[in-house]
């Protein structure tokens, strides 16, 4: 699934051919330890956010004039009318609103109770950012969403399609609509602290305020009694077996890494990084076994902030061995305020933890030492960031030390992901010999229909749990649509004349997959076997790279596009994407993409995908991805004393690579 290697070939014949290697053993530290601590501040530092964006002059229109012929009249929007009249309530007075894709936590996949963007504008993509002002509304989302956003947006909404060139950032945009002084509101707890500086200081420049509305969610009072309630499904143990590592050793490991860095705790509000942490998985948001919690951990104890309906004997057991202490989950700003009183040196990863939760410590802050002035007043004493943490509370900025452990997976965790997608590869195999047989009976197949067979094949292997995101199962056109969802009344037929792309993923006890196929089962035109040719051509390239240590992704991801760039083609988005071991389906830090600002390196025993893809919208869609684990490469040489990597396959699923595209041949080995 685009974000953001196989060794088998499907033949498209009746004869088919399916090829199997196994994988290979790796061995691994159980904790990555890391080579940079954060930097210690009295006051948050400004973010120095990397973007990539067009710097020429800038005009405030719609990225594209384009309109569906039903969009042409200006249809009324009950929910933005009563968006608009929350502005001017007591308390309130704002000139515009922004609502983020994200929750309280900056997740991608979030609960439905907390899809607000969702809600108010009837975009379903799983990134995009709407604003309303009093008069306008707008939204952006990036080139994986550019068709369905037109699909879906009513003529109310201007569909921003953010990195074109001449499309504003939502900052430039409401400098330019609004008259100086404005007021923008948010939702503190959506923006990262990063992210809600970076917009206040940009805003700044026409003299427009940024409002924290901490008390109320103006979309949740729009949305009203209809909003869904939060999920409560019980939590679940994650087995040592497939963890790897318990979590009395992941929390020493970390406390070690709070006392190099000067700090006495630190605040993990990450979902998959709190899962992963405490061995604990969750049901709470869909496709990611993930629960809704805060955690605090000090140097000599710990606090989990969650609903304690989730939290069955067995589970509380396993907590209370571990010495973690349960809090109610809405206690976490009083949590953050009592830690600030007592001096804490507390560890802020500003990049993901939200602007409530940041903005709450630094007040917290400001007020013991305020009080502490008053009290030593005359005195000669002046305490500062070289001072112990009987000088006062100090926030410790760095990226969170549990990001980078997590994805650098352990024996385990390895061992786990080989069998899941073994398994998975099973339930596929059975999958692509009934649709075959199906549309070659002339059997008339919907997109929904074919996803929930193939649930139904997956769900009968061992461990299953659940998909890993929404099946992505698109004929034709619908395949151009990256993230495609098929719904049952939209559906099209499955049409053997036109490529068929099915992106689909699923969830194990052991692992988690993720893995796109494209293919034609009759006779694909000469330009569609161009193009599938060149994005195979790619996925091998990256699948064979050998690369020195310490490389970022963004160096690699030139291999995978090389071959579409030779004729002046490419695709909008990453190449590949970190996966978790049981965990969600997109994982940071690391990432193969044209996004250079992720200096991440690509590490020994991370998981990636690589998944090039060709889409000509209104017409089809190209993607293939396999999931790739990064091992060492025996390289005759060593230059300058650096080690190299390269990847080994977790995917066991055939690539159709028969007569009908030309440039390979029947059966394609890819080692």
């Amino acid at each position: 699934m685009s974000s953001l290697p196989s060794q088998l070939t499907y033949s498209h014949s009746h004869a088919r051919c399916f090829r199997f290697l196994s994988s290979v053993s790796l061995s691994l530290p159980i904790f990555h330890k890391f080579k940079t601590s954060p930097k210690l501040f009295t006051k948050s530092p400004n973010p120095q956010i990397l973007t990539v964006r067009n710097c020429g002059s800038i005009t405030a229109k719609p990225s594209s004039d384009i309109r569906r012929k039903n969009r042409t009249g200006s249809e009324p929007d009950e929910k933005l009318r009563r968006l608009r009249e929350l502005f001017v309530k007591p308390g309130i007075d704002i000139d515009a609103y922004i609502v983020p894709s994200q929750d309280a936590h900056q997740s991608e996949f979030i609960a439905e109770c907390y899809m607000r963007r969702a809600y108010i504008s009837g975009f379903t993509g799983s990134a995009g950012t709407a604003v309303i002002t009093k008069d306008k509304a707008a939204l952006w989302t990036d080139g994986r969403y550019f068709l369905q956003a037109e699909k879906q947006l009513n003529s109310c909404w201007i569909l921003m399609r953010a990195g074109n060139p001449g499309v504003p950032t939502t900052s430039e945009w409401l400098n330019d609509v609004l008259a100086p002084g404005g007021r923008v509101g948010i939702d503190p707890f959506l923006f990262s602290s990063d992210a809600a500086e970076e917009l206040k200081q940009a805003i700044a420049m026409r003299n427009h305020e940024l409002v924290y509305l901490h008390d109320l969610n103006l979309v949740d009072e729009v949305w009203g009694e209809s909003r869904p309630k939060p999920p409560k499904k019980p939590i679940r143990i994650h087995d040592l077996k497939y963890a790897g590592l318990d979590v009395a050793s992941k929390l020493s490991s970390l406390r070690s890494e709070l006392v190099d860095a000067g700090s006495s705790a630190i605040v993990i509000s990450v979902l998959d990084e709190v899962a992963w942490l405490l061995n604990l998985r969750g049901s709470d948001v869909p496709h990611s076994p993930v629960m809704y919690a805060y955690l605090i951990v000090e140097l000599d104890g710990a606090k989990l902030f969650i609903d304690n309906s989730k939290v069955t004997p067995e589970v509380m057991d396993h907590l209370k061995k571990a010495g973690i202490e349960l809090r109610p989950y809405d206690c976490i700003l009083s949590e953050i305020e009592s830690l600030a009183a007592q001096g804490t040196h507390l560890w802020l990863d500003t990049s993901s933890v939200n602007a409530a939760i940041a903005n709450t410590y630094k007040s917290a802050c400001d007020k013991y030492m305020g009080s502490l002035g008053n009290k030593t007043k005359g005195q000669s004493k002046i305490y500062d960031s070289s001072n112990d943490q009987s000088g006062g509370p100090t926030g410790v900025y760095g990226l969170s030390p549990i990001s980078l452990a997590k994805a650098v997976k352990n024996h385990a965790e390895l061992e786990g992901m080989r069998n899941s997608h073994l398994r998975d590869a099973a339930a596929l195999a059975q999958f692509w010999v009934w649709v075959e047989d199906e549309i070659h009976k002339d059997v008339k197949l919907t997109e929904v229909e074919v996803a929930e067979k193939l649930l139904d094949f997956r769900s009968k292997q061992a461990g299953f749990i659940d998909t890993s995101f929404d099946t992505i199962s698109a004929s034709g056109a619908n395949g151009a649509i990256i993230h495609y969802k098929p719904e049952t009344e939209s559906c099209a037929i499955v049409d053997a004349k036109k490529l068929f792309l099915l992106d689909s993923g699923a969830q194990y006890v052991d692992g988690t997959t993720d893995i796109t196929r494209t293919v034609h089962f009759g006779e694909p035109t000469a330009r569609q076997k161009e193009c599938f040719t060149r994005v195979l051509q790619g996925h091998i390239a990256l699948d064979q790279a050998v690369f020195p240590e310490s490389t970022p992704g963004f160096v690699l991801d030139a291999f995978a596009r090389s071959f579409l760039w030779k004729i002046g083609l490419d695709y909008r988005h990453g190449t590949g994407h970190g996966v978790g071991a049981a965990l969600n389906v997109h994982e940071g830090p690391q990432s193969i993409s044209f996004r250079y600002g992720n200096m991440t390196p690509i590490l020994r025993g991370m998981i990636v995908s690589n998944e090039p893809g060709y889409y000509e919208d209104h017409a089809f869609g190209i993607r293939i991805e396999n999931l790739l684990y990064v091992k060492e490469a025996d390289t005759p040489n060593r230059f300058g004393g650096v080690g190299y990597l390269g990847f080994e396959k977790l995917t066991f699923v055939p690539i159709q690579v028969c007569q009908h595209f030309p440039g390979t041949s029947r059966l394609l080995p890819l080692t």
